[in-house]
């Protein structure tokens, strides 16, 4: 049984890389002092790698929703506001909403088992689930809270500390958001994008309380509920297309472009008569690639090794965050 992250010779200066190097004047001074090696001997292997980035982005970003909502802690302790305070330990509630996106990424750093043949990157999607259903609840909350103070409308105390602490919890959500998005379509994490966007649900329920201080100082206090009720739609809409995203990955369910770039890279091999049999799938953030090919004459298992190689090398520069390659023969061809 292979590992799931095997760089056979032929790959060598062909294969996509997740990561980055600086450009400009800092790249060629990072070349000079860093040199990259592409083959296999690389110290670095790109499944580890996407995997440390992953935890580093769930790190830092856990630092600084922490700082936030310590910063609301001391805006409440200010102002004493009450209302304040439940959405500060509600900002605490999520940011640790983390640290099961954090397991996942360290448990999908370990190696395939005979129970587990394709290792633990599920774990990710599994992850990604749990952060719907936070995001579902944040919704339903939003949205419940909105309708009781429209219905039974309250004054709001030290307007000027519940406008700094949404200014506070919207930047620092925002923020958090903006990393995690990033980081996690560069390693093709949908996991970690999910917790990106229930940073950014975060962040528009505190912009909502911006609003509602506007709406106050302006003479309309039902400003506060309604722009509320509006965020809860918004969240909503964010809900729908990342559980679809979500749920595709725990399917199998794969962007029909990216199996259309594997093939053609396939059957750009003039070997290869035919691409009988396509599979592509994401584990965790790893893409896995299995192919039945129907090749122009006999091989000998050296030679389809080969070609094996030569397909890998072809696949991992047409796609993003290739794990696995497997190319099995189907049938021959006369020439």
């Amino acid at each position: 049984m292979a590992a799931p992250e095997q760089h056979p010779n032929s790959h060598s200066h062909q294969h996509s890389h997740d990561h980055h190097h600086p450009s400009g004047l800092k790249g060629v001074i990072y070349g000079m002092f860093v040199p990259h090696s592409h083959d296999a001997s690389d110290s670095i292997d790109d499944a580890l790698e996407a995997s440390s980035q992953g935890i580093r982005a769930v790190k830092i970003s856990l630092i600084a929703l922490l700082t936030t909502a310590a910063l609301q802690v001391t805006v409440v302790a200010i102002s004493g506001s009450v209302a304040l305070l439940a959405d500060t330990i509600h900002n605490f509630a999520d940011a640790l909403t983390a640290i099961p996106l954090w397991i996942a990424f360290t448990l999908s750093r370990r190696l395939p088992t005979k129970r587990f043949t394709y290792g633990l990157g599920r774990t990710e999607d599994l992850a990604g689930l749990f952060i719907v259903v936070m995001i579902a609840a944040s919704a339903a909350l939003a949205g419940v809270e909105s309708i009781n103070r429209l219905v039974e409308p309250r004054t709001i105390d030290h307007t000027g500390w519940v406008l700094a602490a949404g200014i506070i919890g919207f930047l620092g959500n925002e923020f958090v958001a903006v990393y995690r998005i990033r980081v996690g379509r560069r390693i093709g994490s949908a996991a970690l994008v999910a917790d990106g966007i229930h940073a950014r649900t975060d962040g528009l329920t505190s912009l909502a309380v911006v609003a509602g201080v506007i709406g106050v100082w302006l003479g309309l206090p039902w400003a506060d509920p309604a722009v509320g009720i509006l965020i809860s739609l918004a969240i909503v809409i964010l809900l729908i297309t990342t559980a679809k995203d979500i749920g595709q990955r725990l399917l199998d369910g794969i962007d029909p472009t990216l199996t259309a770039r594997a093939a053609e890279a396939i059957e750009g091999i003039p070997q290869i008569v035919e691409v009988s049999r396509l599979q592509v799938r994401w584990i965790g953030h790893r893409l896995h690639v299995h192919a039945v090919v129907t090749t122009a004459g006999a091989y000998s298992l050296a030679e389809f090794a080969s070609l094996q190689h030569k397909a890998e090398a072809r696949i991992r520069c047409a796609l993003p965050s290739v794990g696995e390659v497997v190319l099995a023969p189907a049938a021959t061809t006369s020439t």
